[in-house]
């Protein structure tokens, strides 16, 4: 009987090699592709999902993709096993994607997980203590394979029971590339774009922005988070931020995520970028934002500016002094 695995398939080097280690042994594989709105490996509107479906498509195999929803941002707001360096809860996030895999392997008809870990590549989610929390936490324990580091640990059902062959499965361990590309020269596993892959949860400098959104609201949404990543952000009230475009393409995406009863801003005497204001809107508000907006117009300095205000079918214009300094816009600024 053929037997299946269920691969996590980022479509970087290590997850596309395990994938390609399981078809040389006749295993039938499905790819599993979790998108989120944290991940750098990207390429402006496609990012990892994309890199996935082409190495899926390469190898002749299904591939499923899944969204982290807001049950994944719980996770990172609080993780049980903590954060890196900056607000990544790399091991709760592996057990979390983990589990999703375990819930749909009676729907895929697979018999047990594959996945690219290798001990010792990551500092944090892929030391051998933490490796062993993710597998039991995961509730695959036993059927979680991770082909390109298998021979460090005990073999697994598939291995025992002989569906896999242990000989022909890996012994890759710690942070270099070199054994994985010579991999893949021997396979024929070619133009891997994104050999680590990356998060922007790593990055201290983009941790403040999710800490804001976590720190002001009341009900999470993805948009929020998805949203991060482009334009000029300011906190302008306890539960409303305006965000500035920087150029044409963010100005088309951000007037694109508008939620009802929020409101659009342009200077109307030049050229002018998009000012979005989102969450709570109100008057004073309304004109804080429009200030913000006019600091990166060619408004003259202390000039009386209209602004049209967009609210869902409403539109008008007020009249706002061009009156902040560059000080000023940065005591707003996320």
């Amino acid at each position: 009987m053929k037997r299946k695995a269920l691969a996590l398939l980022s479509g970087g080097l290590d997850s596309t090699l395990a994938v390609k280690v399981m078809l040389e042994q006749g295993i039938e594989v499905e790819a599993l592709n979790f998108t989120s709105p944290f991940c750098t490996c990207t390429g402006k509107n496609a990012g990892c999902k994309s890199e996935a479906i082409r190495v899926a498509e390469e190898f002749g195999i299904p591939i499923k993709v899944m969204h982290k929803g807001v049950d994944y941002l719980e996770v990172v707001r609080k993780p049980k096993h903590g954060y890196g360096k900056g607000m990544n809860p790399c091991i709760d996030c592996r057990i979390f994607l983990l589990r999703k895999a375990s819930e749909y392997m009676a729907e895929s008809g697979a018999d047990f997980v594959i996945t690219g870990e290798v001990l010792g590549q990551r500092p944090m989610s892929q030391r051998r203590h933490t490796l062993d929390i993710i597998e039991r936490e995961s509730g695959l324990a036993g059927r979680l394979l991770r082909p390109l580091s298998a021979k460090h640990f005990k073999p697994t059902l598939p291995e025992q029971e002989g569906w896999v062959d242990r000989e022909k499965l890996l012994a890759i361990q710690g942070r270099s590339r070199k054994e994985q590309m010579q991999l893949a020269e021997e396979l024929d596993v070619k133009n891997y774009p994104c050999p680590a892959g990356g998060c922007l949860l790593t990055e201290v400098s983009f941790v403040s922005k999710v800490r804001d959104v976590f720190d002001h609201s009341d009900q999470l949404n993805l948009r929020d988070f998805r949203l991060l990543k482009v334009a000029r952000h300011f906190r302008v009230g306890p539960r409303t931020k305006a965000l500035i475009g920087r150029n044409e393409a963010e100005n088309e995406l951000l007037s694109h995520n508008i939620q009802p009863g929020e409101a659009t801003l342009r200077w109307l005497d030049g050229s002018s970028p998009l000012g979005v204001l989102m969450g709570v809107v109100n008057d004073a508000l309304l004109e804080t934002a429009a200030k913000i907006l006019l600091r990166y117009t060619r408004a003259e300095a202390g000039a009386e500016c209209r602004v049209k205000v967009v609210i869902d079918d409403n539109e008008w214009i007020i009249a706002i002094p061009n009156e902040f300094s560059d000080p000023a816009i940065e005591s707003y600024r996320v």
